[in-house]
């Protein structure tokens, strides 16, 4: 049994897309995965009402919102990685 070379690792082209600009991609993105945007919009909103509840000294407030934030956070992660899978198993 000849072994001969082993073949060129060469990578997978990615898709591009050159006409497209920062409002079509973010567009496209948002198509493909919308609860990121989302999971990213809640993230920032419970950011917002936390720190608005510190400035005013309601810090129990304060506290649980910090709490949620992680929690967004979390879910927006968990949808980001998820969009990811779901990506790849589309594109097989």
């Amino acid at each position: 049994m000849a072994a001969g070379p082993p073949p060129p690792l060469e990578p997978i082209p990615l898709p591009t897309f050159p006409e497209e600009g920062f409002s079509e991609k973010f567009l496209r993105k948002t198509r493909e995965n919308p609860l990121v945007p989302l999971g990213c919009l809640c993230t920032v909103s419970v950011l917002v009402y936390g720190i608005i509840c510190f400035k005013k000294g309601n810090t129990r407030r304060s506290q649980l919102m910090m709490r949620a934030r992680v929690i967004a956070q979390g879910c927006t992660f968990a949808a980001l990685l998820g969009g990811m899978v779901a990506t790849a198993m589309k594109s097989r």
